[in-house]
């Protein structure tokens, strides 16, 4: 009793936030319990040495069901928490495993990958810098980096601009659908069947490559046009551009289908031309489309390999900074330069990935 008149109970709340606690930390046990339920079974899958059929059936059974034991055993844990715990814990629930899986198979691999980059050739001897300055002063890797920004500038530019220009005439024929299958069946084909097709297609014997089959019925001289420094560059780029046009067609299609055409036919009574109709409606409006594509196009210009590797094998100067990793590790064992040239493509696409969320975000508070 107070001088005042009034009780107090200083500790009435308590016993009821021991409570709480206590059915929170019993709660935690299960899913504690489930998971390692699971790992040992993980464990057994590892070393058994039952059939392999046996091992793929219990793996897919276990899997399915220890999915769904995780779920309902933290759904369970949350419920024992509470009220004003629940709403904020529960979301996690859902988007904890989404968030594991980046950690474990991105995150860490990352973290590790920056680690190597400071050791050596055999990833035991830590040699500072050494490895980037290699990056940055060998003559292999200027060449590598001025392919890669020559890809960046005219195959992301190609790609989007005939996407593009395609979507667009397209729209307006009668044959939109058969002309835009035939432009998006590329897209079926790996990069590296496309990039065998267009060797062919480059071949120095006219009885197989196209181009010089031409180049001689017109009385030219058959050319190894994979072998013209520099030019050859932008003959690596074909395949690429052949594939990607067809996507950035696909999505610019549909972005300027969108585009009201109440708008289109009004500005066209104002007497506004056609490149006035694509540079003053057409491309404001798909702006966000065109961004998304770009990025993307970009992504893939930056780590590109696969059609380098399958047309020349980055030699006589085509050589990109995904191409000498791969030598780096697979033909010269060095370890620290590999992962140093792994650094370098993960830090170029970062800022193309921020500045597109960061456009993302601007559009959303229009």
């Amino acid at each position: 009793m107070s001088g005042h008149g009034h009780t107090t109970y200083p500790a009435a709340e308590s016993p009821s936030r021991l409570h709480a606690l206590g059915r929170a930390s019993v709660g935690l046990l299960v899913p504690v319990g489930v998971f390692l339920a699971l790992f040992a079974g993980f464990l057994w899958l590892r070393d058994t040495r039952a059939s392999q059929l046996v091992v793929t059936v219990a793996a897919i059974i276990w899997g399915l069901v220890g999915i769904g034991a995780l779920y309902w055993s933290f759904n369970w844990f949350v419920t024992r928490l509470p009220v004003h715990w629940q709403s904020k814990i529960e979301p996690l629930i859902f988007i904890g495993p989404a968030i594991a899986f980046v950690a474990w198979y991105m995150a860490f691999p990352a973290v590790r990958t920056a680690y190597l980059s400071f050791l050596g050739r055999d990833s035991e001897v830590f040699v500072g810098l050494a490895n980037y300055r290699f990056v940055f002063l060998s003559r292999t890797m200027r060449i590598a980096f001025r392919n890669n920004l020559l890809w960046l500038i005219f195959a992301t530019g190609a790609s989007v601009f005939f996407g593009f220009l395609i979507a667009y005439v397209a729209d307006r024929t009668k044959w939109e659908k058969i002309g835009k299958t035939f432009v998006f069946l590329p897209m079926a084909i790996s990069m590296v069947g496309a990039s065998v097709i267009w060797r062919f297609v480059f071949s120095i014997d006219p009885d197989v490559g196209l181009l010089n089959a031409i180049v001689t019925s017109l009385g030219g001289e058959s050319q190894s046009w994979l072998f013209m420094q520099p030019v050859n560059n932008f003959f690596v780029m074909v395949p690429f551009v052949w594939a990607q046009t067809g996507f950035a067609m696909i999505v610019l299609s549909a972005a300027i289908k969108g585009v009201p055409k109440e708008l289109l036919e009004q500005a066209t009574v104002d007497g506004a031309t056609e490149p006035l109709l694509v540079f003053k409606i057409i491309i404001p409006y798909i702006k966000m489309t065109l961004v998304a594509v770009t990025t993307a196009i970009v992504i893939a210009t930056l780590k590109t390999f696969d059609v380098v590797f399958a047309m020349t094998g980055g030699f006589d100067g085509t050589e990109v900074i995904a191409t000498q990793q791969y030598k780096q590790m697979f033909r010269y064992f060095h370890w620290g330069r590999s992962a140093a040239l792994a650094i370098i493509i993960m830090l170029a696409v970062i800022p193309v990935v921020v500045m597109n969320v960061v456009q993302y975000k601007k559009e959303d508070k229009l």
